[in-house]
């Protein structure tokens, strides 16, 4: 194993304060045991039908052989672009094990019409399509598997020869492709989704896509035995105590500060935004995670309740409050476990999320009722203003950025919500930046509707200390949805619109700007910033 946690300053002080009671109440030995009372009476029901994931790294190898027999059938076929169809962490995690091994995986988990037609357009006699929802009733997924249906049916296709089933058994989508006649890979349903990186979610399009998943399940699983020891060196219980029990001068360090130095690991942090935001932001608690670059604001100008985590490589040297080291099979298990860890510490129940079916409820309401949607108060070149949950005098979108930004606490933070093409529009990754260097707050960066499925529920459900920066698109470019009553448009205008609405219902201020061309718009919005 090459586990290396190396923590200073009050990460210290918290690994010295909790980790010894952790290894006295053997939490460590009893979460890998199944032990479901770990974190209370009231999460014992949930947790009891949730622990599934201590174990799936060696479950998942069963896996291995039906998978590569699958590729290489494929790939005589000359079917060698891989269409991964999820949302959340059922694509996170096969992002991140792709990106990081160089292979090429197309990840769809936007309903953005333009980023949809792309996938479906490109290449589509090479493609193949792996659909993965744990429910079976995900929207955004359930539209994109018609989608690509409807595209291999009018191509004269066997869709059925081209679209892979990842899902839970017996869930809606299980037993509907069942019936079509499909090929099903059923993941183990004692795993929660943003745990579920190291079952088929993360293992079948991972290795369809080429990546040797063996070597990834052998270090997660060389990783557990040392992560399941009660001992004061334990990995796990010193990342989740520093995760949870970092103190500054006015209490808990709250959010989390997560940067790549040197890591070979790519694209880690958004994973493990997802794991940390769903499972600890709730009831009023929670521990915001941030990612960050090399670049970052925050990282020269930390505020007092940040504390920053490393992704290092072995060799590095780090200044920061702690750095890990570890292959990326080790950082899957050693990351699920901590957080567990801090959930525990903090008071919360890891495996629910109460407040991400509100924004689904509020989406649904939106789609049969589109009038409902953000009343636009001014437009500005071309962009159009709205606000929700605070009072606005402005008349110009730079004095509308400014009175949002004077609602922020002495603990708040910006979350920038993007409704945009991923694809194209990636420059709008640069607004976080700017805007924390701006309020001098941490700041994340989101895209929608992916974060509806992560940190959204943080956003809700965690402490109200979020201020919301929602951008959307103006464009009228839309895309039928086949089978539904409603297309691509539609449906991520009401996704947004109903985000919104919870958010401000729930007392959180909420600046909506609605690009009517987004790459001139989002230009304009960094110049303004700038």
């Amino acid at each position: 194993m090459t586990i290396r946690v190396v923590v200073s300053g009050s990460a210290a002080k918290a690994i010295e304060d909790f980790v010894p009671q952790l290894v006295t109440d053997k939490v460590a030995s009893r979460l890998f045991d199944g032990d479901h009372t770990l974190w209370g009476k009231e999460a014992e029901s949930e947790s009891a039908i949730r622990l599934g994931w201590v174990n799936a790294a060696s479950e998942s190898f069963k896996l291995i052989p039906e998978v590569l027999e699958l590729r290489a059938n494929l790939l005589s076929k000359g079917l060698t672009r891989v269409v991964l169809c999820g949302m959340g962490g059922s694509s996170l995690a096969p992002e991140v094990i792709t990106k990081t091994f160089g292979k090429e995986l197309v990840v769809l988990d936007s309903t953005y019409p333009s980023q949809v037609r792309l996938a479906l357009e490109a290449d589509l006699a090479k493609t193949v399509v792996v659909v993965s929802s744990k429910s079976g009733s995900t929207v955004e997924t359930d539209s994109q598997k018609r989608s690509f249906e409807q595209a291999f049916d009018e191509a004269g296709i066997d869709k059925t020869e081209r679209i892979f089933i990842v899902t839970d058994p017996n869930s809606p989508m299980h037993n509907q492709a069942t019936k079509d006649g499909y090929r099903v890979f059923l993941a183990d349903p004692m795993v929660g989704g943003r745990y579920s990186a190291l079952t088929a979610f993360g293992v079948v399009p991972s290795a369809l896509a080429g990546v040797d998943m063996r070597s990834v399940l052998e270090d997660a699983v060389i990783a557990s035995a040392v992560l399941n020891q009660d001992s004061p060196s334990n990995p796990g219980l010193v990342l989740g105590s520093a995760m949870a029990r970092s103190r500054s001068s006015s209490g808990f360090k709250d959010k989390i500060g997560i940067v790549s130095n040197q890591s070979k690991i790519i694209g880690f942090g958004e994973w493990a935004e997802q794991l940390i935001a769903e499972s600890t932001g709730k009831i009023g608690r929670g521990v915001l995670p941030v990612v960050l670059d090399q670049a970052s604001f925050e990282l020269a100008n930390k505020s007092q309740d940040l504390m920053v985590i490393e992704l290092s490589a072995a060799e590095a040297e780090s200044s920061e409050d702690v750095s890990v080291s570890a292959s990326l099979g080790e950082q899957l298990i050693l990351w699920e476990v901590a957080t567990v860890v801090a959930s525990r510490l903090i008071g919360v129940n890891p495996f629910d999320q109460p407040d991400v079916e509100s924004a689904k409820i509020a989406a649904r309401a939106m789609l049969d009722s589109p009038a409902g949607q953000s009343v636009f108060a001014f437009e500005e070149d071309s962009i159009s203003v709205a606000t929700l949950g605070f009072s606005s005098t402005a008349t110009d979108t730079n004095s509308s950025l400014a009175q949002l930004f004077e609602q922020i606490g002495p603990d708040g933070y910006v979350s920038i919500h993007c409704y945009l093409h991923r694809e194209s529009m990636g420059e709008a990754e640069t607004l976080r930046n700017l805007i924390a260097a701006r309020t001098k707050r941490p700041t994340t960066f989101g895209w929608g509707p992916r974060f509806l499925h992560s940190t959204g529920q943080y956003h809700k459900g965690g402490p109200k200390q979020g201020v919301f920066l929602q951008i959307v698109s103006g464009s009228g470019e839309d895309l039928p949805i086949p089978g539904r009553g409603f297309g691509y448009r539609q449906l991520i205008d009401s996704q947004a619109s109903g985000d919104a609405k919870v958010l401000a219902d729930n007392g959180s201020p909420v600046l909506v700007l609605q690009l009517r061309n987004p790459e001139e718009g989002i230009k304009r919005l960094i110049g303004m910033l700038s």
